[in-house]
């Protein structure tokens, strides 16, 4: 029995040394609440761009969960492994370099969510990134940004998912709002239709409950916009492909093409949510243009679309074919450095979301940097010496220690707990919950006790995560020794390891010739037994 999705393996291949200069064939696979769609795509490194190979979608109803527990049904669950079993054998077949698979909604949500994606993991042998509806927002955008031109026109964006919905307000630079709301087509028609035509009563409560969700969210994003703006509304998904397709087959008889680029306007798609409502299911199902398991959930998907424009007061959109799966790729492709151009203030977006929390959380940030930067250089001095850690938990380590003390935003006695409380919670753009969890862990043992089995939730790590764990905090706890007064009184250090004495030289440059740094040292000395019996070694300074 898994309790934890850290006990899962984290997705190191999303920070393999991978080549920028060469080509490579890439494989994104979204696991949503109605279906999990998969795209391969061959990314050409001279073009810094991507072409799709092939898509593969199937129909796994994830959301489907038990109405008492909301856990996720075993049909559910094996309908989902049998799909990525047949999205792995694909991959395979044409030679796929890497996967990413993320996971949302449905997942996060089910108390048995973790369990199946560490199932995944032992029977289909991909590793799953769960995200948060923020990460999941802003991958949207990179999706929608690669597909479409910004100029210097802000975009809302709206993603209407099975179990939530996206709505972000960006431009070509960066995302000023993003949010997901607890309102999707899969979970709204399981909890509030059980009449089939829905009836009158059934619609007007769905509808009520649709903009009572989404009034908050889209009067915040409004409040966003600068004086005289007028946003472009840009809408992804099945849902708004879906009524593309139906509105242009009634109005030209052929169905768009491409549907990226479609415009729509707020007058036919309230015209159709009227004609959907009066209709049963079987009906549905014979219009054009309409898919089998699409019929099932296009009234409450096609009511959130409206009802969204009508509190946007915007009265067209235009239909984008890219979204999470494309964004996921060009996350992959900055974190590997294919891409920048536009998308480079993207490729900052982790770093500049640690320093936002720091800055919520009001750290000084002046003591963090050389508390960081000491950390790195310890970390960097005993690499594939000491330990075998490599970039991503370099990241991590650099992160926590930023955020380190943020926890006495709440209380001083016991903050180095408030830490990780507040790390694990913070809305970190960029980062998987694996990742934030790792940071929170690394921050909240840099004193007092080492890491032990019977603390929650590090108990329910990994073997291989307890022991990044125990050796970054370890390297935490010496970095935050040198800044002991948080005056820069240590300016600079150098590390030399002697394999052979197993002893770790610490060469402290002080800034001051007056200062002879009793407090640091003393404090070097308190921490350093922990380093001592984890790496094995001697620290002498």
């Amino acid at each position: 029995m898994v309790d934890s999705l850290y006990q899962i393996k984290p997705n190191l291949g999303t920070f393999t040394k991978q080549n920028p200069e060469e080509d490579c064939i890439l494989g994104a696979i979204d696991i949503g609440t109605n279906s999990i769609h998969m795209v391969v795509v061959e990314i050409n490194a001279k073009l810094k761009t991507f072409s799709i190979i092939t898509t593969e979608k199937d129909t796994v109803r994830l959301g489907d969960r038990n109405p008492k527990t909301k856990e996720l049904t075993p049909e559910a669950i094996s309908r989902s492994l049998a799909a990525l079993k047949r999205c792995k054998d694909l991959a395979k077949s044409l030679n796929v370099d890497h996967i990413v698979a993320v996971a949302t909604s449905a997942t996060r949500e089910s108390p048995n969510g973790l369990e199946f994606l560490a199932q995944i993991e032992r029977e289909v042998g991909i590793t799953v990134d769960l995200i948060s509806g923020q990460e999941e927002a802003r991958r949207i955008y990179l999706g929608v940004l690669s597909g479409m031109d910004f100029s210097n026109q802000p975009h809302v964006l709206i993603d209407i998912g099975g179990g939530s919905t996206e709505l972000i307000l960006a431009d070509r630079y960066e995302p000023r709002f993003l949010s997901s709301t607890k309102v999707g087509a899969v979970r709204l028609s399981q909890e509030f239709i059980t009449t089939d035509p829905i009836s009158t009563y059934e619609l007007a409560y769905l509808r009520a409950y649709i903009r009572g969700m989404l009034e908050r969210t889209t009067d915040e994003l409004l409040s966003n916009l600068k004086p005289n703006e007028q946003p472009r509304l840009v809408a992804t998904s099945g849902t708004a492909e879906t009524l593309a397709t139906i509105i242009a087959l009634e109005q030209t008889g052929v169905e768009p093409n491409p549907l990226n680029g479609y415009k729509l306007n707020r007058r036919d798609i309230k015209n159709w949510v009227r004609k959907l409502s009066l209709m049963t299911c079987a009906e549905r199902y014979n219009v054009s243009g309409m898919s089998d398991r699409r019929a099932e959930i296009i009234v409450a998907g096609a009511l959130i679309l409206l009802e969204a424009m009508e509190l946007l007061q915007i009265d067209s959109l235009t239909v984008c074919s890219r979204a999470l799966r494309e964004g996921v790729i060009i996350d992959w492709m900055l974190t590997h450095g294919y891409i920048d151009s536009h998308f480079s203030y993207q490729s900052e977006i982790r770093p500049r979301s640690v320093l936002k929390i720091a800055h919520k959380y009001q750290v000084n940030l002046e003591s963090n940097h050389r508390i960081a930067n000491f950390a790195l250089k310890l970390f960097d001095s005993i690499e594939n010496k000491l330990h075998p850690w490599g970039e991503i938990e370099r990241e991590w380590l650099w992160g926590a220690a930023i955020l380190y003390n943020c926890g006495l935003y709440i209380s001083h006695s016991a903050y180095h707990k408030h830490s990780y409380y507040l790390i694990r919670n913070a809305e970190f753009l960029g980062f998987t919950e694996i990742e934030i969890e790792m940071m929170a862990n690394i921050a909240r043992y840099h004193r007092k006790s080492k890491p032990k089995r019977k603390h929650d939730p590090y108990k329910n790590l990994s073997l291989i995560h307890q022991k990044m764990i125990k050796q970054l905090s370890a390297i935490l706890r010496l970095a935050v020794a040198l800044d002991r007064r948080q005056i820069g009184a240590i300016k600079d250090l150098t590390c030399i390891y002697n394999e052979t004495k197993r002893e770790l030289k610490l060469n402290l440059i002080s800034a001051n010739i007056n200062d002879d740094c009793a407090l640091e040292l003393w404090n070097l000395d308190l921490e350093k037994p922990i380093f001592e019996e984890e790496y094995q070694v001697t620290v002498d300074s």
